[in-house]
């Protein structure tokens, strides 16, 4: 059977060539932990790991220093450290009504701990209303968490206009980079962003289990390490180190992890992004086109391929979602995601919960024909579902 994969919104497959050949050269080659060993496989690894913070650095115009670029194991755990490590008793933070359960669940949990927050509104299609945020901004409000591609529908938020009101109020700006790094262009100055958290296994074509953030000089005097230990420097002291990146970054980092990453950026670099989205965005607007000439299909989010991500969201009429997905695995090969995707208030607001929609989700290495042949299969399914209640 044919297989076509299109649930890159979830990871990114295939990664980006030389990625898995990274990772097998450091676990065959080199081996040695970085600022633990004064030898050269150590040495040689750290240099990766410091050129892979600088093309970081360099992708997002970030303009802090590269020590301001922070290792974790994904951005679930990047938004954990910021949000726990920042938030007090008594705050108060803005998000988008579209967020997924990373952004919401660490927020949420502070609650018990007297942190408060609103919903920027957003459109039936996930847009965001800009001009409902001034009017939610309190005087104990510490800042705007957002993230910046829709997982569940594509929607992309105007970062830039939000920058502007956060600083307009001098509130800090968080942003969450999962669905739009590597693909859509970040700019932390011309953003006004504070924290840029990212994952380097989604659009930035690296391994699962490596992930990170890029944060202010300004919020790293205020944002509490989540997890102490071992770092290979100060080791004098039982007290965690105050400068970056070791206030962050304890124990071992996941170092096959960021050598598939280094890859992956050294490909996005090559390629360019705008020649990456434009051809995503060319598949998903095949797609979209071929959707909109079915009835009993809603596109959920918003009905263009301008400023949207390549993740198309189905919600099917009178049918349920999580049979057509499975449907489409086990007739034709196509993987896709169905359910909830992880952003309950997202389909609240899209008006898909709680049913969800079947997730389609197209990355770089995706074809045209994969995209006509994910079409028909759709269009195949729903005629002969007809056909069979027409007999009935």
């Amino acid at each position: 059977m044919k297989r076509v994969y299109l649930d890159n919104g979830s990871t990114s497959f295939p990664k980006a060539p030389g990625v898995s050949d990274a990772v097998k050269f450091f676990m065959d080659e080199v081996g040695a932990n970085v600022n633990r060993g004064g030898y050269e496989t150590a040495y040689s690894a750290e240099d990766v790991i410091m050129e892979t913070r600088v093309m970081l650095k360099n992708l997002f115009n970030c303009p802090y220093k590269t020590r301001n670029v922070i290792f974790t194991p994904n951005i679930t755990y990047s938004l954990n450290y910021i949000i726990k490590g920042w938030l007090k008793p008594g705050d108060h933070v803005l998000v988008s009504s579209m967020e997924h359960n990373a952004m919401m669940r660490p927020i949420v949990q502070l609650g018990a701990h007297g942190v408060s927050f609103d919903r920027i509104p957003c459109t039936c299609d996930g847009e965001m209303i800009v001009e409902k945020i001034e009017e939610l901004i309190r005087p104990e409000t510490k800042g705007i968490l957002t993230l910046h591609g829709s997982n569940v529908c594509g929607a992309v938020m105007p970062l830039e206009a939000v920058g502007q009101i956060c600083k307009k109020h001098n509130i800090k700006f968080v942003v969450d980079a999962a669905q739009t790094a590597g693909v859509f262009p970040i700019d932390m100055v011309k953003m006004n962003i504070d924290i840029l958290a990212f994952t380097g296994h989604k659009s930035l074509l690296g391994p699962q289990g490596i992930g990170g953030f890029l944060i202010s000089d300004e919020m790293a005097k205020v944002v509490d390490p989540l997890i102490t230990g071992g770092t290979g420097s100060v080791s004098d002291s039982e007290i965690q180190p105050e400068f970056l990146p070791d206030k962050y970054e304890s124990g071992t980092p996941n170092i096959p992890g960021i050598y598939g990453l280094h890859a992956g950026l050294k490909y996005i670099t090559e390629t360019g992004i705008d020649h990456i989205r434009e051809k995503e965005m060319e598949l998903a607007g095949a797609f979209m086109n071929e959707m909109k000439e079915v009835a009993s299909v809603r596109i959920v989010g918003p009905n263009r391929v301008e400023n949207r991500a390549p993740v198309v969201s189905l919600d099917f009429h009178d049918q349920d979602n999580a049979e057509i997905a499975f449907l489409l695995e086990s007739e034709y090969g196509i993987a896709t995601r169905t359910g909830l995707h992880c952003a309950p208030n997202a389909h609240k607001t899209l008006g898909t919960y709680p049913q969800g929609t079947v997730r389609f989700s197209f990355g770089h290495f995706n074809t045209m024909d994969e995209v006509l042949y994910a079409a028909n299969a759709v269009k195949k399914i729903l005629n002969e579902k007809a056909q069979l209640t027409n007999e009935m």
